[in-house]
């Protein structure tokens, strides 16, 4: 059952714009840094963001795209703002600082969860400054986070590396950017290096089919399915009773006999 929330806009400290929502009972909560989508902190992010806090949690939704000049173009996905991983951490690192005093934020209990671009980032800001808990939908799996550029200086399997911290991943098997395979490479990577997951691939859900803005990609089964198993996920190991040292492999996944990633397509 949802608890009664109050929410707000406020400034970090470095001019980055969020929006609050955490439980109106004192608390301390457990907090969730949310990474928006590819296009900013739109009126999606706020709605999840709402949710969460009716969950139990303290969530921050930052604008990490804030310095893009035309956020009317950003917002309708006219634009991207390619963030690079060190502005990222930065960012986050911010983020961070702003919650850190308020002590209805548990920061002893924090997880970060990045979505569709932003999904690597939670992995490279928990390589830095120890977390809780990472939650991926729908990125970090794809080919091109694998390998550097300007804009991803470092290795993503060297932070991966570096976590203390489980991870859960939310997927779809009709994604036409992350297939079934490159889910599993991602899965084989944190096996690779001793690190405890918990992720998931749904079947006939396509790239994005969390944002319920967009009917061609939402999928509401998956989407309350996959929603419900990541707050499962945040509940068990943001408990005092969660034993960090014990490794934990989950891999729960679902797909067509039929499976080709060729033929998936981008929906809208």
């Amino acid at each position: 059952m949802s608890v009664p929330i109050t929410t707000s806009e406020i400034t970090c400290a470095n001019g980055m714009p969020a929006f609050l929502a955490k439980p109106t009972s004192p608390g301390p909560h457990p907090v969730y840094i949310f990474m928006h989508e590819r296009y900013g902190l739109v009126e999606h992010t706020r709605d999840l963001a709402r949710r969460c806090a009716g969950d139990g949690f303290y969530v921050l939704a930052p604008d990490f795209f804030f310095r893009h000049p035309d956020k009317e173009k950003l917002n309708a996905g006219d634009s991207r703002y390619d963030m690079s991983d060190p502005e990222s951490v930065e960012l986050l690192k911010a983020a961070h600082a702003t919650i850190a005093a308020d002590k209805a934020a548990d920061m002893g209990r924090l997880a970060v969860g990045g979505y569709c671009q932003t999904g690597r980032h939670p992995l490279l800001f928990a390589a830095e400054v120890p977390i809780s808990a990472v939650v991926v939908w729908y990125g970090a799996a794809a080919k091109r986070e694998w390998v550097t550029s300007p804009r991803q200086p470092g290795l993503l399997e060297e932070a991966v590396a570096k976590l203390t911290c489980p991870v859960f991943g939310s997927f779809g098997s009709d994604d036409h950017i992350i297939s079934i395979d490159d889910v599993r490479h991602f899965r084989n990577v944190l096996e690779k290096h001793g690190k405890s997951y918990d992720l998931h691939i749904y079947k006939g859900a396509p790239h994005g089919w969390l944002n319920d803005t967009m009917p061609g990609r939402y999928r509401k089964e998956q989407a309350e399915a996959g929603w419900a198993a990541q707050q499962k996920f945040l509940t068990r190991v943001l408990s005092p009773d969660y034993r960090n040292d014990v490794v934990e492999w989950t891999f729960d996944c679902a797909f067509s006999q039929d499976y080709d990633f060729s033929k998936n397509v981008r929906l809208e």
